[in-house]
């Protein structure tokens, strides 16, 4: 796969991957008369990822700031540090092994845009690697510490910035797909 398509460096889907979205521009999904609960779920689903880490980053900050307590940050982070690693492996693992091979053979034009998420996927389970070493450092230093919290709250941004481009590009190419093809076999 050409590099520049990478996560680390990808800025939107190429051109030759939106070919759906020109029909089917985002600002008209919810109007689509094939918009349906699954879209609704699957893309409240992105939306669940993107306000997780958003608390996430939040909590650091109030940390750094010293506005909680060290033991509400740690008790939030692990809630919601868990939470989000679980979902998002899970929701990962089932599009790579039944979403994507469907929806490709719905528009075989879009292969290489599901190879491109399915990459993306695993790039991302190294950034969530890191993201879960980094907790893990947080939550085992004294309660004054906050160099490793300063630390993870740089590591919870690079992960939004990487998981915000790839749920943008992941929509832009399934939602057009859906809305065009429909929902069977999913």
């Amino acid at each position: 796969m050409d590099e520049k398509l990478s996560l680390n460096y990808r800025t939107a889907l190429p051109d030759a991957l939106r070919v759906l979205l020109e029909d089917y521009p985002r600002t008209g999904w919810t109007q689509d008369a094939g918009y349906n609960g699954l879209i609704q779920f699957w893309l409240e689903r992105h939306m669940m990822f993107r306000d997780l880490l958003a608390r996430l980053n939040s909590l650091c900050e109030h940390r750094l700031d010293k506005v909680i307590a060290p033991e509400v940050f740690a008790s939030n982070l692990a809630q919601y540090g868990s939470l989000l690693v679980s979902e998002l492996h899970g929701h990962h693992t089932i599009e790579d092994h039944h979403y994507f091979p469907v929806l490709v053979s719905k528009d075989n034009r879009l292969a290489q845009g599901f190879e491109l998420l399915d990459s993306d996927h695993h790039l991302l389970d190294t950034y969530l690697q890191g993201f879960v070493d980094q907790a893990n450092a947080v939550l085992s230093q004294s309660n004054e510490e906050t160099n490793a919290v300063s630390a993870f709250h740089e590591t919870v941004e690079r992960l939004s910035e990487k998981l915000d481009r790839h749920l943008i590009d992941e929509e832009e190419l399934v939602v057009p797909v859906l809305l065009k093809y429909g929902a069977h076999g999913l």
